[in-house]
């Protein structure tokens, strides 16, 4: 087992960066598509304070959609890791060889506690979406409730990627995989101490974000669909290891416009005036007090 299984090795810097810029260029169109969606959300609003309400929306939506990509990595990174272990286990089972102390523990772990060990990786790439949207790309604008209906969000999104692969005919097996996502699902709508209404309003918070999980799997997909056709993403490595390879284009992608603070060149944010400064120095007077002259 060698580690050209996995990877590609004539995906050559070159092609990287074209990779990257591909992502880059698609997180560009989709800040814009929010930018449209938030001039939209505003135009309910009276004329005199949509232009200040469209850049704390559009940022807002900006953020929510970083997070979503954040949390469908995370995931992906459970799903990818899950498929390579397995499969190193059946080359093992096969006759790859286990009887070193590291492949041996591991084949021991995986045929023996295989569960456990997929719980383990599932709190790892929680962890890793801590680390990733507090620390590396710090999304402040966002509340907890918010970030955790998005998260729950990133599960449905690995949940229909892995079901697409399933139908074109991946030689992988996800049921395990998506088994553990439907019970996370579950849990987070449905839980012992929960009234019917937390259940409401868990259902409306995802409701609400599924604009940001269609607009993820249409760019990822997008990506996924460029970097197959063009050879750098190969089919013989699974085709989960090139998605998960294509969320970390679209995690750099991120990284980069969220610390050049360029979406806040677009939509300068201004902070809505008081009352009294929107009247100006006009003076209103009631007429009774002055009567018009006879």
């Amino acid at each position: 087992m060698t580690i050209d299984a996995y990877l590609n090795p004539d995906f050559t810097w070159i092609q990287k960066l074209l990779f990257f810029a591909v992502g880059l260029l698609g997180l560009l169109v989709c800040d814009f598509l929010l930018l449209g969606g938030a001039e939209i959300s505003a135009s309910f609003m009276p004329r005199s304070e949509r232009k200040y309400a469209v850049p704390g929306k559009f940022h807002k939506y900006i953020q929510l959609f970083y997070e979503m990509i954040i949390s469908g990595t995370s995931v992906m990174s459970f799903a990818c890791a899950y498929v390579v272990f397995n499969h190193v286990y059946s080359l093992m089972q096969a006759g790859a060889g286990h009887s070193g102390m590291i492949t041996g523990t591991f084949y021991h772990i995986w045929s023996e506690g295989k569960d456990f060990a997929l719980l383990l990786l599932i709190c790892l790439s929680i962890v890793f979406n801590t680390i990733l949207d507090t620390f590396i790309i710090p999304l402040g604008r966002l509340a907890k409730e918010e970030k955790a209906a998005v998260r729950m969000l990133g599960m449905f999104y690995a949940i229909i990627i892995l079901i697409y692969l399933n139908l074109i005919g991946d030689e992988s097996e996800y049921s395990p995989v998506m088994m553990y996502y439907l019970g996370l699902m579950v849990g987070r709508f449905v839980y012992f101490d929960a009234s019917f209404m937390d259940f409401l309003v868990a259902i409306k918070n995802a409701f609400i974000k599924l604009p940001m999980l269609v607009l993820c799997v249409a760019l990822c997909g997008g990506m996924c669909f460029f970097g197959f056709k063009a050879g750098f993403l190969l089919e013989r490595n699974y085709y989960i290891v090139g998605v998960f390879y294509t969320h970390l284009f679209l995690l750099a992608a991120v990284f980069v416009i969220h610390h050049s603070h360029i979406m806040k060149f677009v939509a300068r944010e201004k902070e809505l005036p008081k009352e009294d400064e929107r009247l100006g120095e006009e003076e209103y007077y009631d007429d009774s007090d002055y009567p018009e002259d006879k």
